[in-house]
């Protein structure tokens, strides 16, 4: 399912980051050095729904910090993967529809 997915609708633009006083490509490259390294990670049976929980999550975590600027990449990848894991173990909804459904 990974397939129908496309990791470039998640990435982010510099106008899409926010103020990071000056920092903002920075902030861009790293938030998406991170992303592609935790789709490579990804399962290939992974739903959208799940992607759409994780990417966003790892943003939702690490943008009212300092984090982006003050850790490297290599560091950040290693927590991202370690989010994404604890979130898979732990279970994702597949979809926000699933009453409609029944």
């Amino acid at each position: 399912m990974k397939d129908a997915i496309s990791i470039h609708d998640y990435l982010f633009d510099v106008a899409d980051i926010g103020d990071w006083e000056g920092e903002e490509e920075l902030v861009t490259d790293k938030i998406n050095g991170v992303y592609h390294a935790v789709w490579q990670a990804l399962p290939d049976d992974i739903t959208e729904p799940q992607v759409e929980h994780l990417l966003p999550g790892i943003w939702d975590q690490l943008r009212g910090g300092t984090v982006l600027l003050e850790a490297d990449e290599d560091e950040l990848i290693d927590w991202a993967l370690a989010y994404v894991r604890q979130q898979l173990e732990e279970g994702i909804p597949q979809t926000d529809t699933t009453d409609e459904e029944e």
